[in-house]
């Protein structure tokens, strides 16, 4: 099975100076962002100065995934287990959240991108709320990237919650797939992500799309979140690219997946 995205010369052009098969571009990447109190600690700052730098980071890994024609992006912004940190770094952080929204809807309208969001977002202040909805519409008509925020989000939040629906839905259990769990999550109609990243050397995915994760490849990189260049990702890609996925069937010499 190949992954491939229709792509533009600029997209074609990037793919060959990056020595990357622009037939094999993730069509979703996902993304752990960690590190940045870490990186913060290192420099003897507070782990918000880390948050406001990993900022760059998120913008440059916007680019580098339009550059190769990723089609969906997928960020761990806010974990519902974030909720725990200190009252000061949990306020510092929606802050951030709803500044830099103000800042770049325009800029990132402009460039084709979508912005949405999954999670509980009932949860965050009314003010971030107001802002994610205005940034999903000014920019729904896009169709360059899909920017996606998890936000206050959690895998078994998420697998929770499409339980419920399915349990008031009224639906036999003989009759509930895969696929009808899958339509009752949050990323429904979006792809699974073929490709998962996550910054600062931890080898674990922390509550994150454990269920749209099940075929996705794993990268771990040891930096930290605000040292993530564009270089970065595409040696992620790379990496992806250098895997042979199977998914449970056989790979033959062309690397098509035949299922036996």
């Amino acid at each position: 099975m190949l992954v491939g995205n229709p792509m533009n010369a600029q997209q074609l052009e990037v793919c060959e100076v990056q020595g990357l098969n622009a037939s094999r571009i993730p069509r979703h990447v996902a993304i752990i962002m960690d590190g940045n109190g870490r990186w913060a600690e290192e420099r003897g700052e507070s782990r918000v100065f880390g948050h406001m730098h990993g900022v760059e980071a998120v913008r440059l890994s916007v680019e580098a995934a339009m550059e190769l024609g990723v089609r969906h992006l997928t960020l761990y912004a806010f974990s519902t287990e974030n909720w725990n940190r200190p009252k000061e770094e949990v306020a510092a952080l929606m802050n951030l959240l709803v500044d830099t929204l103000v800042k770049e809807v325009r800029e990132l309208g402009n460039k084709g991108v979508r912005l949405r969001t999954i999670g509980d977002i009932a949860a965050l202040p009314e003010i971030c709320q107001t802002q994610l909805k205005e940034a999903e519409s000014a920019t729904k008509q896009n169709e360059g990237l899909d920017l996606i925020l998890a936000l206050s989000y959690s895998s078994k939040w998420e697998m929770v919650e499409a339980i419920k629906q399915l349990i008031d839905s009224g639906i036999s259990p003989e009759k509930v797939t895969a696929e009808c769990v899958s339509d009752h999550l949050s990323t429904k109609g979006i792809p699974d992500p073929e490709l998962m990243i996550r910054t600062s050397g931890e080898h674990r995915i922390s509550n994150f799309l454990l269920w749209q994760l099940a075929y996705a490849e794993f990268h771990f990189t040891p930096t930290l979140w605000p040292d993530f260049k564009k270089a970065s990702f595409f040696d992620a890609v790379r990496d992806f690219q250098n895997r042979e996925r199977r998914f449970g069937g056989l790979l033959d010499t062309n690397h098509n997946v035949t299922v036996k």
